[in-house]
């Protein structure tokens, strides 16, 4: 089941570079890629992507059944027949394109044989949507530039750096108390588990207050995309035990 997620991922992601070629061509960040470079020839980009989503659909498909594949598939399309194409005409794709994000939970969730509509899942998919938005926020604040000069529709045309970390820094915090909802829907049942969310929230939040400083966006902005990364494996990895915090007294 991982190795098909991790599969179908690394084909969505090959074939998105294959879709934004020629923007990644105009962007520091991303103008070293293969396919901006020549190292990789366009069909012989366009064969991976295609061949590596098609393995990881056929093995979701074979560990996790049709539900599991079909939300697969729906997570292919969503991120480059939808996504892709509103990051060229909108500024705010990020919004809808962090459903993304909040699918490969759903994938796991229902090979495990759970309902995709069970509420639990749906709190815990929230996270991930939640996530998702500024963790692509802070990287528009480092490299928003570099989107309106590849002709990328940016934030940075549309609000001051100021105002984007600000709004920034309000997502961080919304996706910090969105955990805390999870107990409202049974995904967490000991007291212990609810009351270990507290300390990383809090660290988030702190560490997110550099936003919050003019001076210091520049370099706030690559140091607190780890910090978000971070956060969320800590926030799962307590969601694992789980299972053995409900049995302590």
């Amino acid at each position: 089941m991982v190795t098909g997620v991790f599969l179908l991922a690394s084909g969505a992601s090959a074939l998105n570079q294959v879709q934004e070629r020629d923007l990644d061509a105009h962007m520091e960040r991303t103008c070293r890629r293969p396919l901006p470079t020549g190292r990789i020839a366009l069909l012989h980009g366009l064969v991976v992507s295609i061949a590596l989503a098609s393995i990881g659909l056929l093995l979701l498909l074979h560990a996790g059944g049709r539900t599991a594949a079909l939300l697969g598939l729906f997570t292919l399309l969503w991120y480059n027949a939808v996504y892709t194409g509103l990051k060229r005409i909108t500024a705010f794709a990020a919004v809808p394109g962090a459903l993304v994000g909040a699918i490969p939970p759903a994938i796991g969730w229902v090979s495990a044989g759970g309902a995709v509509t069970d509420p639990r899942l749906l709190a815990l998919c929230f996270i991930f949507f939640m996530w998702q938005v500024p963790h692509f926020w802070l990287l528009i604040l480092r490299h928003g530039k570099e989107y309106e000069k590849a002709g990328i529709p940016s934030l940075t045309r549309l609000m001051n750096r100021n105002q984007i970390a600000r709004t920034t820094f309000a997502w961080i915090v919304a996706a910090t108390f969105a955990t805390f909802a999870l107990p409202l829907y049974g995904s967490v049942r000991s007291p212990l588990a609810f009351f270990s969310f507290i300390p990383p929230a809090l660290w988030l939040i702190w560490k997110g207050r550099s936003l919050t400083g003019i001076n210091r966006l520049q370099t706030a902005a690559p140091l607190l995309f780890r910090t978000m990364n971070l956060y969320l494996f800590i926030m799962m990895s307590l969601l694992s035990l789980e299972s053995i915090f409900s049995r302590m007294p």
